[in-house]
């Protein structure tokens, strides 16, 4: 099939997400194309989080106590100024949401309604629709960018290549319906998530494979930390991939993490997530089941306050008024990820990346929860900034053009998601996750570390097993435990350094 070739006068955005939409719209009027690998609203995380956005914005609060919060829960590895940055952001992010169109959860008096999550030392997370943030964000966004005449949004269209010459990027390679296009642009924004359905045990949609990840280390950018794989602790374990996720805000509403014989786990629930999830491991280890007891407290508000999670549990034959709910530590977010700056440049002359697919530096070692929306809207809009302010520039010389629709032929997001999912691929991925959870899980060492590369070297081909063997590669030579990476032959904590990986350290790959 023949590749057409596109020419854009603005950014390509790979995602439409949080990162992305925010992104497209804080654009405007400056124009711009948003590739989404599947239909609009769908495979990306932003629609599944349950927490919510971390703010100071109660009177007890402040930007200042939050950038502490997140430093301490980051281990050692966060940028201070990006954290201070960040956090200093976050009231002005919610009132550019709520400009947006969000619809946030409010106390009687008109105030927002705020709740308290583990390592969090105040109630600082607005919540929209209860346990529905993620939904409601991704709602706002998208129902805005559809507004936008300087807007384009092309589904059913994933990112395959970015296209480098002379050093900076000069376009992208995606595929549609209709067949492969190059669109050449002059810049690239990244924004495509994370690697949760690289493990046999995720909250992630089982697409998020680290897509973004691969575009990038083939393109020559540099990966930092990639290693650090948050375990989110309370993931229910009733059997369905990927895990339905019980949010941190059900802890922070008094329910606490016990095993069969009613034994508290650890004695403060609160604790920061590896913490809890290497707790819960050494009990599943030990033979031991663990539960989440909400029976007491939250107890009858459940349902209220966490309509989503009753409804999962309810469905799965649970009522968490009476039954302890079985848990499981599951992956859940990236902490590492493309390497950038305060306006989301990579080491790639023109290639951009926000969200979770980004290592801004303010997440560290270990995320503090909920500042993964935030960073998604803060850095989002950055990043347009950024490409805004340089507008009317043409870095690669390439003439400008009117944007076209993209020419899709009438298709189903089942339909084609099975054409990129056929059952060599799927056979490929669920390999892949079974290596990646045993060599690079919850617990690590260096003889189940060299075994997964070993069994991943045949698949550097493909996205899914190069970016795992990446996270195996990076897990090996960071020699100690910190954060969310715990070795067990490793268990002091050594100097804080970074993990960089560029191409130039892993061989054998293609670019």
């Amino acid at each position: 099939m023949s590749r057409r070739e596109v020419v854009v006068d603005g950014p390509v955005i790979v995602g439409a997400g949080l990162a992305g939409l925010t992104c497209a719209i804080e654009l405007a009027p400056a124009r711009c194309v948003v590739l989404s690998a599947g239909a609009l609203s769908t495979g990306t995380s932003t629609g599944w989080a349950q927490g919510g956005v971390a703010a100071a914005v109660g009177p007890d609060d402040s930007p200042a106590d939050h950038a502490a919060d997140t430093l301490a829960a980051g281990a050692g590895l966060c940028d201070e100024a990006v954290v201070a940055s960040i956090t200093a952001a976050a009231p002005e992010a919610i009132e550019w949401l709520t400009s947006q169109g969000t619809r946030w959860d409010r106390n009687p008096d008109g105030t927002l309604r705020l709740g308290l999550e583990g390592a969090h030392g105040r109630r600082r997370i607005v919540h929209a629709g209860g346990d529905g943030t993620g939904a409601e964000l991704l709602r706002t966004v998208v129902d805005a960018a559809l507004r936008l005449d300087s807007v384009t949004l092309w589904e059913h269209t994933p990112a395959r290549r970015i296209v480098v010459e002379g050093g900076r990027v000069t376009g992208v390679e995606a595929d549609t319906p209709d067949g492969p296009v190059v669109l050449r642009t002059p810049a690239v924004v990244l924004a495509t998530g994370g690697i949760g359905g690289l493990f046999s045990h995720t909250t992630n949609p089982l697409s998020s494979r680290g897509q973004g990840l691969a575009l990038a280390f083939r393109a020559g950018a540099a990966l930092r930390d990639v290693e650090m794989v948050q375990f989110h602790p309370t993931a229910l374990d009733v059997a369905i991939d990927p895990m339905p996720l019980v949010s941190e805000a059900v802890r922070g509403e008094g329910a606490i993490i016990v095993n069969e014989r009613g034994e508290w786990v650890l004695a403060d629930p609160l604790s920061a997530r590896d913490v809890v999830s290497r707790a819960e491991w050494a009990q599943l280890q030990a033979g031991h089941r663990v539960f989440l007891d909400a029976r007491t407290t939250p107890g009858p508000r459940f349902a209220e306050l966490f309509p989503s999670i009753h409804a999962t549990a309810v469905t799965a034959g649970l009522d968490p008024t009476r039954d302890l709910l079985p848990i499981r530590p599951a992956a859940h977010y990236h902490m590492g990820g493309v390497l950038v700056d305060a306006d989301g440049q990579s080491t790639v002359p023109g290639l951009f990346a926000a969200g979770e697919v980004a290592s801004t530096g303010l997440h560290g070692a270990n995320r503090l929860a909920s500042n993964s929306l935030l960073e998604a809207v803060v850095c989002g809009r950055r990043v347009a900034r950024r490409l805004r302010d340089a507008s009317g520039q043409s870095p690669t010389g390439l003439p400008p053009a009117e944007l076209v629709e993209n020419p899709v032929a009438a298709i189903t997001n089942a339909e084609y998601g099975a054409r990129l999912d056929a059952p060599d691929r799927r056979q490929l991925h669920q390999q892949v996750r079974r290596i990646v959870t045993a060599g690079a899980g919850v617990l690590r060492d260096e003889a189940g570390l060299r075994r997964a590369l070993r069994d991943l070297q045949p698949h550097l081909d493909d996205d899914t097993g190069l970016v795992g063997y990446l996270v195996a590669h990076a897990a090996l030579r960071r020699t100690e435990s910190r954060g969310a990476h715990t070795r067990t032959d490793f268990p002091q904590v050594a100097e804080p350094r970074h993990t960089l990986i560029t191409l130039d350290d892993v061989e054998g790959i293609a670019a």
